[in-house]
């Protein structure tokens, strides 16, 4: 279906600073059941009742919450059949308080019957939770389907409606005050901005991959404009009045300011405990891993693993784990929990199969990291751990073409952590520059050996910049991950070679004695077959150029963690 946007322009002030924000009339939301819609929930007419939604479970459906400002929100609230107070699970989100047709949303990795038709997209599932002496509470916040004001998407506008919401439901009779919070994605990300506001009754926390920094993850990929998909995504939230547009204010604001920063995680704000999981293979890995290390207090837990978010959220030996951990935190039961290790890891191998599964470790990074450097010749395409003497260049076409450089371990070596590429770059014919990094693993023959996601292969760890946008950040320490500033526009001119770093996203892999690591560099994201459905709004056109050796010192820094134990014989990681 073809929707043409209508823009309305409001004025809103952020930190002392005026911007005129772009708020979109609703597509009609549907009126019936049966009538198409093609969002990710479903948006009916209110219908206030109280049902049995399944065996010892009842459903207080659209049940009416005012805000702080008088604005009424409406929830769906799942529960046990019980005189027994409980505590309750939120689940925030802007896709509908309940699935389409009443059916779970068709969720990848997940088969269909896993998960009960109670289960709104990304959400809890409350025929286990409320079997497990919990409710689940699913609202519809702000300006969401049939809830009142014009929906503000993320940042701390969302989180203080969250915390009215959290300090409502903490009062109702069936309540034993305690209130958590969990789900994937999108019911990730609003959980830092709720738990941000410190709302006295949040107790714990459990999200499951989410974007900390919406302007460097989601609408600028490090400069490089992405906002196809979030366009998408946004586009059938079904409401009754205006809904925020941050992709049209992408548009209008390509570089971070203070309309951009509102909407950016606070993590060292929140205070709760929380349970943190973060997938190697998923484009949240970045936030979520953000989110853990700005939580500033110990009571935080992140376990990482290579599947997505979707089959793990809704595994069965995962989701005891989560009980335990709402338990401890929500009922106050002493199950000890706190020995559950800090940060668990899966380092990951090659296709389906994993070198170590929840390895238990103290922080992350891992204070046992050593950051060694291998630098680039584009002589003979190489990583070398000594600096190159000799000045040489690699190029490619701008718009199809890529280049490589790789090296052969003749040892097994384990990268677990954040890597960053430098380069020294040049653009013949244009004056900008989109780049694309992958680092891939290479059998001794050179064959390809993926990861598998979804019986798909994955395209390695990642990482891109837009040139212009290189700029750092210098009020941050860029040692192990640059962080760009995002604040100027700085084109290239023709002959000028620049010096460039590059983020790659944080991994966990053992590269096997004869194996071989690439890092590969191109203009384009090189993903066949994987699924993700993304694209970027490149500015590539003519030839890039990669210099190396002599005073252009390009290198990619690894996170190599030693044995902790290696003899003769036996070594232990």
């Amino acid at each position: 279906m073809e929707i043409k946007k209508e823009f309305t322009w409001i004025e809103k002030e952020f930190d002392g600073e005026k911007f005129e924000v772009a708020y979109r009339k609703r597509i009609p939301m549907p009126q019936t059941e049966d009538m198409f819609w093609g969002g990710w929930g479903y948006y009916g007419p209110l219908n206030p009742r109280t049902y049995e939604a399944a065996p010892g479970i009842i459903c207080e459906q659209d049940v009416a919450v005012p805000l702080r400002d008088g604005t009424i929100i409406y929830t769906d609230i799942y529960r046990p059949d019980t005189t027994e107070k409980v505590p309750v699970i939120v689940a925030w989100s802007y896709y509908g308080k309940r699935p389409w047709d009443y059916k779970p949303f068709p969720t990848m990795g997940v088969p269909m019957g896993a998960i009960s038709e109670m289960t709104k997209v990304e959400g809890p599932d409350p025929s286990y939770w409320c079997r497990q002496g919990y409710a689940v509470a699913n609202p519809d916040p702000r300006g969401v389907g049939n809830s009142e004001g014009n929906l503000t998407m993320f940042g701390k506008e969302d989180g203080q409606d969250g915390y009215d919401f959290v300090e409502w439901i903490a009062q109702q009779p069936w309540c034993n005050g305690s209130v958590g919070m969990s789900g994937n994605s999108m019911l990730a990300f609003t959980q830092y901005y709720i738990a941000a506001e410190q709302p006295p009754h949040l107790k714990a926390i459990a999200p499951w991959e989410g974007y900390s920094d919406v302007f460097r993850e989601t609408y600028f990929e490090d400069g490089i404009p992405c906002v196809g998909f979030v366009d998408f995504a946004c586009l059938f939230l079904g409401g009754q009045n205006l809904v925020e547009d941050p992709c049209e204010m992408a548009r209008k604001y390509p570089f971070e300011n203070k309309y951009w920063l509102s909407k950016k995680a606070r993590p060292e704000l929140i205070t709760c405990p929380a349970y943190i999981c973060a997938g190697w293979s998923h484009i949240h890995l970045r936030g979520t891993v953000n989110v853990y290390k700005g939580i500033q207090h110990d009571n935080k837990w992140i376990r990482f693993h290579r599947e997505f978010e979707w089959p793990d959220y809704y595994d069965k030996d995962n989701r005891e784990d989560l009980k335990k951990f709402f338990d401890r935190y929500l009922k106050g039961i002493h199950n000890g929990w706190e020995l559950t290790p800090r940060v668990r890891l899966q380092v990951m191998d090659s296709y389906d199969q994993d070198y170590q599964t929840n390895r238990p470790e103290v922080e992350f990074p891992l204070p046992r990291t050593q950051y060694e450097k291998l630098y680039l010749n584009a002589a003979d395409q190489s990583l070398n751990v000594a600096p190159v003497a000799e000045t040489a260049s690699a190029s490619y076409d701008a718009e199809e073409g890529f280049t490589t450089f790789t090296i052969q371990f003749n040892e097994d070596v384990e990268i677990t952590g954040h890597s960053k590429l430098k380069l020294w770059v040049e653009a013949q014919g244009n004056d900008e520059m989109d780049l694309f990094i992958t680092m891939l693993k290479l059998s001794a023959d050179d064959e390809f050996m993926p990861t598998w996601v979804f019986g798909q292969r994955h395209p390695g760890s990642w990482g891109k910049l837009r040139v212009s946008h290189r700029a750092l950040d210098e009020t941050v320490d860029n040692t192990i991950v640059p962080i760009h500033s995002h604040l100027k526009e700085e084109k290239l001119s023709a002959g000028e070679i620049v010096p460039v770093e590059i983020e790659i996203y944080p991994i966990s892999r053992i590269w096997h004695k004869g194996e071989k690591l690439q890092i590969r560099v191109a203009g384009h994201y090189i993903r066949d077959p994987w699924f993700e459905p993304f694209t970027w709004e490149l500015n590539n056109k003519g030839t890039h150029v990669v210099h190396t050796g002599g005073e252009y010192d390009s290198y990619l820094q690894i996170p190599v963690i030693p044995a902790r134990i290696q003899t003769e014989t036996y070594t232990r990681r």
